[in-house]
């Protein structure tokens, strides 16, 4: 089974100045920066995946600029993902067609020639047939029973457009074609596997699992693979339960793509930092500290235009807090010292975030639980991965993109070992 990433020009800058919270001098973005298979010894992850929704294009905004968007098409995925140097040159690279980017569209805004012809000039090794998604999910309903508003239109879109796709991609050299699958139920998905089956796919891709549970993403694969021959090979979209993965052996997966590891960086509330445990198959989950520059939050900067708060007073915690912190990371500083220093910063950026006392108390309460458990276990120290080995106590601070992303980095790689533990025994 594949671990593929879901990439977003996912990029740090490796010059990055901590301290002064700077970028690097004369630093050109994209170019100078690097992906996490440039900063690790071994890429974190099995291939790479890009969507044509983060692509963007003149019907959508995507992530990448005009220029970058040309780059890709003109030197192709491996030269743009600089996976052209002899140890990456293999690494398969996925594509799709970004279906969430349309999802409230009648229409998908692209036609299996549109996808074609971007997959042929990307030069990927593999793409999904233009789906629509269908977020329902009815366990109970039967065949193609049980249809609700436009999910039979969806699910017919999507079966044409792969019927097309096939066609249309026999002539690209050295692709493989995947047949995407949506459905309402369990049913009806294996039934739209079982067509792209007979349509001459031998790679699926299932579609419409992000928001749903693992026990319902077990009911779709148990129901599609009983109607599939088991040589078909299985790709499953934007797998959400990425930490799961060890439960889904039995349905014979090739691959799945995610981003998840990285995104739960910064945008989970408290498993933002991945940690092996020293014994068992999972994985621990810690708390970043946050401390939020005081001239660039906007909370923060409105309370003191507003003079809810001393902008001096602002900035000596939000240094005093990064100076302990930094302190206590090679012995300097003492644990309830630094706890102390940081939770002076606390309580000011939750004082002007919330709205009533008994919400502020509440939320000091837990981040102060939250900061001592991470302080106590201080996990980037016992992980030797080339983040944490390089900037130390930051990759725990949540600050700034550079620290996120490297967290997010770290979180890649601590993941994709515990996968390669977890099914391949490593």
């Amino acid at each position: 089974m594949k671990f593929i990433f879901a990439d977003a020009i996912d990029q740090v800058d490796p010059g990055y100045d901590f301290v002064r919270d700077q970028p690097s001098k004369g630093r050109r973005p994209y170019w100078d920066d690097i992906y996490p298979h440039e900063m690790f010894k071994n890429a974190p992850y099995d291939g790479v995946l890009i969507s044509r929704g983060i692509v963007g294009d003149a019907r959508r905004v995507g992530t990448y600029s005009a220029a970058q968007a040309m780059r890709l098409r003109r030197e192709g995925a491996r030269e743009f993902l600089r996976l052209n140097t002899p140890a990456l040159k293999n690494m398969p690279i996925f594509g799709d067609c970004g279906a969430f980017s349309y999802v409230q569209e009648k229409v998908p805004p692209y036609s299996p020639e549109n996808m074609a012809e971007f997959y042929a000039d990307g030069r990927f090794n593999y793409g999904c047939s233009v789906d629509h998604i269908i977020f329902g999910f009815r366990p109970e309903d039967k065949e193609l029973d049980g249809a609700i508003d436009d999910e039979l239109e969806r699910f017919e879109i999507t079966q044409e457009n792969a019927r097309e796709f096939l066609k249309v991609t026999k002539s690209i050299p050295n692709f493989t074609p995947l047949g995407a699958v949506q459905g309402w139920s369990p049913d009806s998905m294996a039934i739209a596997a079982r067509n792209l089956e007979k349509m001459g796919y031998d790679y699926l891709a299932i579609g419409g699992m992000v928001p749903l549970s693992a026990d319902q993403i077990k009911l779709a694969l148990a129901a599609i693979r009983n109607r599939i021959k088991p040589s078909t090979k299985l790709h499953i979209l934007g797998f959400a339960k990425a930490e799961q993965i060890g439960e889904f052996t039995e349905f014979n997966i090739t691959s799945f793509d995610s981003t998840s590891p990285l995104i739960r960086a910064f945008k989970d509330a408290k498993a933002n930092f991945y940690s092996k445990r020293s014994s068992g198959s999972k994985l621990d989950y810690y708390t970043a500290v946050r401390i939020p520059l005081a001239t660039d939050n906007t909370s923060l900067k409105n309370a003191a235009k507003e003079g809810k708060i001393s902008q001096d007073e602002l900035l000596s915690a939000e240094k005093n807090a990064l100076s302990a912190l930094r302190s206590f990371d090679v012995g300097n500083r003492s644990f309830e010292d630094t706890v102390s220093s940081v939770m002076v910063y606390q309580r000011l950026f939750h004082r002007v975030k919330s709205k009533t006392d008994s919400a502020y108390q509440k939320i000091i309460a837990s981040t102060e639980e939250q900061i001592r458990r991470t302080l106590t276990d201080a996990p980037w120290k016992k992980c030797k991965c080339e983040v944490c080995k390089q900037i130390g106590i930051e990759v725990i601070i949540f600050r700034s993109n550079n620290r996120n992303k490297r967290r997010g980095f770290h979180n890649l790689q601590t993941y994709y070992e515990h996968i390669q533990r977890v099914l391949h025994g490593k």
